[in-house]
């Protein structure tokens, strides 16, 4: 399945949703862009069994995403943006499924923003990442939410009140990037992470990963609570986690209905 946008490229392939961004060469962010990618996200989401989505740059970018545009940081339309913006991240945690970016070149300001809040980061050597909003006298929100969590809170205090730039080796070692490789490597490693998502029941990867979300900043007793509501009210609604323990009494492999 592919749709077609004006500045990002958009299919649907072996249960897989890619979405690369598609403005060289440094894939800067517009509103009407941040509009496709959450159009791009829900459609995504209508497909039941798709099990993960990937960002990445297109082919003839320069970048992952070198972030927002800066002209639309102007007063009479911030709202707009910030609002275009962070509804990514809102559907993204709506919809729920794997989120995997692969970073070539850089990932910065909203770029390291996304890279900062997928689950799974692969970057060849060639990528940068940082959040250079103070030097425009702003800072970004959903860093100032997420990074404290991803890379530990003086790292990421660091990091925003700086605004200085990681090489891909040192994202990797503060926990910002999994896996780093050589460029001609990069697909084949999301390959190979994908292929563990298309063995797993959408419903489990997407309901471990909304615990996850909804348990972080919480105590222990209510975070326990809130996973075993996510656990009890929503996943044993599904017939896959049956399935699951039927097939490893059987010693069979499970057949997923993603339902």
């Amino acid at each position: 399945m592919a749709t077609h946008y004006r500045d990002i490229q958009f299919t649907v392939t072996d249960r897989v949703a890619r979405i690369a961004f598609a403005r060289p060469p440094l894939n800067i962010m517009t509103i009407a862009m941040m509009r496709e990618i959450v159009d791009s996200i829900n459609r995504a989401a209508q497909t039941p069994d798709t099990c993960a989505i990937v960002f990445t740059g297109s082919p003839s970018s320069r970048a992952f995403c070198a972030g927002v545009s800066i002209e639309e940081h102007k007063p009479e339309t911030v709202f707009q943006m910030l609002d275009g913006f962070h509804s990514i991240f809102r559907v993204l945690n709506t919809v729920s499924k794997p989120v995997i970016a692969l970073v070539g070149g850089a990932a910065l300001g909203g770029g390291c923003e996304l890279a900062a809040f997928a689950d799974i980061v692969i970057a060849t050597p060639s990528a940068r990442f940082g959040q250079p909003e103070i030097k425009l006298g702003v800072f970004p929100p959903v860093a100032a939410v997420i990074l404290p969590r991803v890379i530990g809170e003086k790292r990421a205090r660091e990091m925003i009140l700086t605004g200085e730039l990681l090489t891909a080796e040192i994202a990797h070692s503060i926990g910002l990037v999994n896996h780093v490789v050589p460029e001609n490597a990069i697909e084949a490693k999301c390959e190979e992470i994908l292929n563990a998502f298309r063995q797993m029941s959408v419903p489990g990867l997407e309901l471990a990963r909304r615990a996850m979300v909804q348990a972080w900043g919480l105590g222990f007793d209510e975070a326990l609570k809130r996973c075993e509501d996510i656990y009890l009210n929503e996943l044993m609604s599904f017939r896959d986690p049956q399935e699951g323990v039927e097939a490893f009494i059987a010693k069979r492999p499970p057949r997923w209905k993603h339902k």
